[in-house]
């Protein structure tokens, strides 16, 4: 029996991408011994950036899907609805955590001075680009919908 996908090097960017999230959620699964670090700021920062690659990337599958297959095109507009939703909550848990010290040393720049802005905004900034995207293409109901008791037919 042969597979209709590809094996080999196809995607080798999204391959490592998916390898580095699971590496990352292994050093952090407690062993023997309690784990010393938990989510910081500059971690949930890195995982929002993650989630907004994957968004933008979903919702450009979505549109060239949407065509030649509309079922297939719905569930990844779904996807790219939740995968939103899933960026929000990560973005409000990065307000919820404490801030680290960000008082400059004599060997870094003040943070008003970083062509980004302060790094407290680049986040900000990034929810807000992947907001205005989704926002063009759902409604506000849906995107307050509820993960649990979604239902979907599969045929196998």
């Amino acid at each position: 029996m042969t597979s209709a996908l590809p094996v080999g090097d196809a995607y080798p960017y999204l391959r490592a991408a998916s390898a580095g999230i699971r590496h990352h959620a292994r050093t952090l699964t407690p062993r023997r011994e309690p784990v010393s670090s938990s989510a910081d700021r500059v971690h949930l920062d890195v995982l929002h950036a993650h989630l907004t690659a994957l968004h933008q990337l979903l919702d450009q599958l979505a549109e060239t899907s949407r065509p030649p297959h509309p079922a297939a095109g719905r569930h990844l507009a779904t996807a790219h609805s939740r995968l939103f939703q899933a960026a929000a909550a990560v973005h409000d848990a990065y307000h919820l955590l404490p801030a680290a010290d960000e008082t400059p040393t004599d060997t870094e720049c003040p943070p008003e001075q970083l062509p980004a802005g302060p790094p407290v905004l680049t986040i900000c900034r990034r929810h807000l680009a992947a907001g205005h995207v989704v926002r063009r293409k759902t409604t506000p109901s849906d995107l307050n919908t509820p993960l649990h008791g979604h239902t979907t037919t599969c045929s196998r």
